[in-house]
């Protein structure tokens, strides 16, 4: 309830301060939430407020997205821009810390609405207009069903906080209605048509909380729904579990025709989450671990290409790659940020990244021996295209035939910033072995 009032009563700042003062706050906030006690079960309970193992990393990297979406969108930054991340960090804390279905349901229908105003009011094309009507009826159809199965759950049970929930049903349309909205959140191939439109026609700000936390709430409702329904998860998730490993070499192939590097990093972030998905189907610890780290990695390693991406787009108003050609000449200082980043997001050691897909891999040859096949294949193939998006964009003949190094030193503090957690979270990965 402390962080619930502190950002309530950020709101009344936004006419009153610019964004350093702001991103200060939020820098505040993080110390904060830092230095909260934790416990294996939900501790600091207030209210119907709650966090957990599972919860505390993912809210803490809500408030560090928000203040780097601030930190790359200083030129957007008026009152109602600042209104709108406050809205959408607000969103996102209740979702992953409320105990309650229906208040988190709630929320999760709600964040939304903030977004859609973010691509909207901020956007690039007017083709702006049809990725959001993707992105709400995707949304808006998936959901619904959850909360007929949340109402479900009370009128049987007559509760609806997670740690009370436990069903032992068998039912194959309660399972798909209980993961459907997830699935596509998360997005799960062949419900992830709305993320390529959303991310290519969102602004920096927009395409970094899609890709940094939109898409861990889908996992994040994955994880609590699993404790409930751990019956229903075990019978049904081969089926999810092969549509994964199918759609995430799909995907990985679907990378090498993209001509838009936004395209390229949003379809990226479809295989990762496919991995992830896989991960936490196998019902296992070190699945959920894996899972669990990948998320956090992801979230880190996506929402800085989609910096970097920006970043060029800036400077030669074009994404492309027939146009972004030979940027080593243009912008060298920024070659190996792009390096390091296109590595970590093909999940080199030592990357939070290269752990997780490790662990999954052996979570998935528990589940299924021969998984290691397929997950060699998705391995090797995301390399490959993360090779792709780098010599495409920073080899070759640029058009120009100068050398001018564009980036300010904001810009490399916001992208350092991306890269250092990804490295340290490694060092500091004892404490995750809960």
């Amino acid at each position: 309830m402390m962080i619930n009032f502190y950002l309530c009563f950020m709101t009344l700042l936004i006419f009153y301060v610019n964004w350093n003062v702001y991103i200060f706050l939020f820098i505040v906030l993080i110390l904060m939430y830092s230095t909260m006690s934790l416990n294996f079960f939900f501790s600091n309970i207030s209210y119907v407020f709650g966090i957990d193992c599972i919860s505390y990393l993912l809210v803490l990297l809500s408030f560090f997205i928000i203040s780097l979406m601030l930190l790359s969108s200083v030129y957007l930054c008026s009152p109602s821009f600042l209104f709108l991340n406050l809205i959408l960090c607000l969103s996102l804390y209740y979702i992953f810390s409320l105990l309650n279905m229906f208040m988190m349901y709630l929320f999760f229908e709600f964040s939304l609405i903030p977004l859609i105003i973010l691509i909207l009011g901020w956007g690039y094309q007017p083709e702006r207009l049809v990725s959001i009507i993707y992105l709400f009826f995707y949304t808006l159809f998936a959901s619904l069903p959850l909360l007929l199965i949340i109402i479900s759950f009370y009128l049987s049970l007559g509760s609806m906080f997670f740690d009370y929930q436990f069903n032992y049903s068998l039912s194959f349309m309660l399972h798909f209605f209980m993961i459907f909205a997830f699935l596509v959140k998360l997005p799960m191939f062949m419900f992830h048509y709305w993320l390529p439109k959303a991310h290519v026609q969102a602004p920096v700000s927009g395409s970094m909380i899609l890709a940094g936390l939109f898409l861990k709430i889908g996992g994040y409702g994955l994880i609590r729904f699993m404790f409930i329904h751990e019956y229903l998860f075990m019978n049904y998730s081969y089926i999810w579990y092969s549509l994964s490993i199918w759609g995430s070499i799909v995907v990985s192939m679907i990378c090498f025709i993209q001509g838009d590097m936004k395209c390229l990093i949003a379809y990226s972030s479809v295989c990762h989450m496919g991995m992830c998905l896989m991960g936490l189907l196998t019902m296992t610890y070190w699945g959920l671990l894996g899972s669990y780290l990948m998320m956090i990695g992801h979230g880190l390693c996506s929402s800085g290409l989609f910096c970097m991406a920006n970043l060029v787009y800036e400077r030669l108003l074009s994404r492309s790659f027939f146009i972004n050609k030979g940027l080593i000449t243009f912008m060298p200082s920024l070659s190996m940020i792009w390096f390091l980043m296109c590595c970590f997001n093909m999940s080199c050691p030592p990357s939070i990244n290269f752990l997780s897909e490790l662990i999954i891999m052996g979570s998935m040859m528990n589940y299924f021996y021969w998984s290691f096949i397929y997950m060699i294949i998705i391995s090797f193939t995301s390399a490959c295209f993360s090779i792709y998006l780098f010599s495409y964009c920073y080899h070759g003949m640029f058009h120009n035939c100068y050398t001018y190094s564009f980036i300010n030193m904001k810009e490399y503090l916001l992208l350092m910033i991306h890269l250092i957690p990804i490295f340290f979270i490694m060092l500091m990965i004892d404490l995750f072995f809960f």
